[in-house]
């Protein structure tokens, strides 16, 4: 084992990847583009909480970490939905009680930091790439300083500097779209005696008002992070909130019961940027046995689903089982890993461009609210043979891409039995059909 690793980026991806290359007895460098956000509050104003899922802790407990992240999360069995008519509904996500967990990007970046450097991984900050070359590895950053890598890993995120190379060389393919919404951080602060302000506090609350919304997820200081998605421009936009005076009429409007709860929203809504929301894809995701893209920079998804650092964290699991197989072998490592992970990266960004659409619009639908509750049903009564998409996604190791090519399916099912009684003899007609649509498919483990 004599190759020595270069990561771009100390990221939530990054830093993992550092942890579990150090335990396999690499040497690792990471160049990290900002400050140590350990040293400053860098993250503030521009961050959605992470959803941790079985996904990201499966990679967790490949590098031992679980129990040196826990204390970070808050489980969410299922979301909490404030409705425009002002009703309250809890829509739980799993069929036996499973959860998601919120966790802070911030609070778990800088616990991945300490920890990998703990391993020995040495981070460099204020380290901007501006070029890489690829076929010499060598690595351009602000200043004029160069540095050349043995193998380098880009973990730099969706403006990767590696990406962006890739891009220059000859049959890649790339993409990137920009949906017409972005997002700003808003806070709901702890009550006066340091408890939350808001009920259920183990929930993801949402408030689905068809063209934007609002989230809120639970931290451990009794605060819910909020995160507030709309349109950039239009009549109900970012662009048509000019003072403080419109943004709490547009609140008192539309989140009457949060409006209370949230004492600094006109400040944190002009502090805080509107940040943009992007979905990348590229093919490949290597090059020769040099160098290779993961996470973000591989496949930067929108946040709706919740997958972004867990599909993140599964390429880190993925690769290093794959180091398993193939030891030092990078030049069949690398192939192998972007064959398997590039159809679920390309994956996970479409469902979770379809989850927004389903968190913004659907969730206020009783007929939808109908089909989660049957979906549950049949999970229970037929268990092994069907499962809900959101729970591939979110409770199991299903690939992406079995889930996404699952939900025709599940649309024409329930197109099906949604006038037919659980206990009517043609649900199991309907199923055989369902089986039948479904039956070459990899569901994994």
């Amino acid at each position: 084992m004599n190759r020595k690793i270069t990561i771009l980026g100390a990221g939530l991806v990054g830093s993992l990847l550092a942890v579990v290359l150090r335990k396999r007895g690499y040497a690792v460098t990471v160049y990290e583009r900002r400050p140590d956000m350990r040293a400053q509050n860098i993250s503030a104003g521009r961050s959605i909480n992470m959803a941790m899922s079985v996904r990201g802790w499966a990679a967790l407990d490949l590098a031992g970490l679980r129990k040196d992240i826990e204390d970070l999360a808050i489980s969410m069995p299922g979301r909490y939905l404030h409705q425009a008519d002002g009703s309250t509904v809890f829509q739980p996500y799993g069929s036996n009680g499973e959860a998601i967990y919120s966790i802070s990007r911030g609070e778990l970046n800088k616990r991945l930091m300490t920890l990998a450097e703990a391993e020995g991984a040495q981070i460099h900050f204020n380290k901007r790439s501006v070029k890489v070359d690829v076929h010499t590895n060598t690595l351009f950053f602000e200043g004029g300083e160069t540095q050349t890598a043995d193998l380098l890993l880009g973990a730099d995120g969706a403006f990767s500097a590696l990406r962006t190379a890739y891009t220059h060389l000859d049959r890649v393919n790339a993409s990137q779209m920009y949906i017409e919404q972005g997002y700003k951080e808003l806070l709901i602060p702890p009550a006066e005696d340091g408890g939350f302000r808001m009920q259920p506090t183990e929930a993801l609350h949402i408030w689905p008002r068809r063209q934007f919304m609002m989230i809120a997820l639970p931290n451990p200081d009794g605060s819910f992070t909020c995160t507030m998605f709309m349109p950039f421009e239009g009549p109900e936009s970012f662009a048509a909130l000019q003072t403080p005076a419109e943004v709490e009429a547009f609140f008192r409007k539309h989140f009457p019961d949060a409006l209370p709860l949230m004492p600094t929203l006109t400040e944190d809504f002009f502090a805080n940027p509107t940040s943009s929301l992007i979905t990348t894809r590229i093919d490949p995701w290597y090059f020769e046995d040099k160098s290779a893209l993961i996470g973000d920079a591989a496949h930067a998804i929108v946040p709706f689903y919740g997958q972004g650092m867990n599909a993140g964290f599964e390429d880190v699991r993925i690769l290093s089982e794959l180091l398993d197989a193939h030891g030092d072998d990078w030049a069949t490592v690398l192939p192998e890993y972007s064959r398997r992970r590039k159809p679920n990266g390309d994956a996970v960004g479409s469902l979770a461009l379809q989850n927004f659409v389903e968190m913004r619009d659907k969730v206020a639908d009783a007929d939808f609210l109908n089909r989660k509750k049957r979906e549950k049903e049949l999970t229970l009564t037929y268990p092994g043979r069907f499962k809900s998409v959101y729970e591939m996604v979110s409770f199991s190791h299903t690939p992406y891409d079995t889930a996404l090519k699952c939900t025709e399916a599940q649309d024409r099912l329930w197109e099906s039995i949604r006038h037919t009684a659980p206990e009517d003899p043609q649900l199991e007609t309907h199923l055989a059909t369902y089986d039948e649509a479904v039956k070459d498919l990899d569901f994994g483990l």
